[in-house]
């Protein structure tokens, strides 16, 4: 029965997920960006942009120009976090692909860095004012639920051993629509639900930043408003420009 209940549980947040973010996706790409307004310094061509995207997805590098410390504690979460979910692959791969072989131990570790770069991003919250005063309780919430779910999974490597081979042939199952016996250790149980709750808010959270920063006119407009007229597609019915000045409309 409780195997069911996870089974049923996972599925519809796989569906809510996938479904969920995929919506928020295609309405990002659909919303017109009428004005330019690329941050400064920004890039003046495209292959600019891109590269410029790079080191804000991989290194984060405006917030390492505003901030310090907080740029350690979201390099600590983020890059932890990702190592974790690659770590993670061996519970749905039979036989386990090479390389997320190769990262089982590094994986374990980021563990600590995730759950300690958390920690210091709700340290701040809570300690400097201004943060403090923009933040809601949905701000704390997420903070605590990512928490428990990093805590409860170090519990379980190195405090609480579970049946991870029982665990994974779980998973297994559900990808293969069977549905088999999942171990009822509280430490599972409880990671488990707080990942399904996760999956479910994702789309409708303040999460989604995660696709939503590839769709940011600010980081991914070129800076040529002084050689080309920024029109949207939306646009294309407004009068004419005098002739003489050059226009260049959005997506050609």
């Amino acid at each position: 029965m409780l195997s069911t209940l996870y089974a049923v549980l996972f599925y519809v947040a796989t569906i809510l997920l996938v479904v969920g973010t995929a919506m928020k996706v295609a309405k990002y790409a659909r919303t017109p960006a009428p004005l330019k307004i690329p941050v400064h310094p920004a890039p003046r061509t495209k292959k600019g942009v891109v590269l410029r995207m790079g080191r804000e997805v991989l290194f984060f590098e405006s917030l390492f120009k505003s901030n310090r410390w907080i740029w350690v504690f979201g390099f600590l979460f983020h890059w932890g976090m990702l190592l974790v979910l690659l770590r993670h692959l061996r519970y749905f791969t039979q036989p386990v692909w090479w390389w997320v072989e190769l990262i089982q131990p590094f994986g374990v570790y980021a563990g600590f860095a995730m759950v300690a770069g958390l920690l210091g991003l709700l340290a701040r919250r809570i300690v400097v004012e201004r943060i403090r005063y923009i933040s809601s309780p949905s701000d704390y919430l997420m903070l605590l639920l990512i928490i428990g779910i990093g805590v409860t999974g170090l519990g379980m490597k190195f405090v609480l051993p579970v049946d991870i081979i029982a665990v994974k042939a779980f998973f297994l199952g559900l990808m293969r629509f069977q549905i088999l016996d999942l171990p009822t250790d509280a430490a599972v149980l409880i990671h488990l639900g707080l990942v399904a709750i996760l999956m479910i808010i994702f789309p409708i959270s303040k999460l989604i930043h995660a696709p939503g920063l590839f769709f940011a006119p600010s980081r991914t407009q070129v800076d040529n408003a002084r050689e080309f007229r920024h029109l949207s597609a939306w646009a294309s019915q407004l009068p004419p420009l005098p002739e003489g000045i050059p226009t260049k409309e959005e997506g050609k």
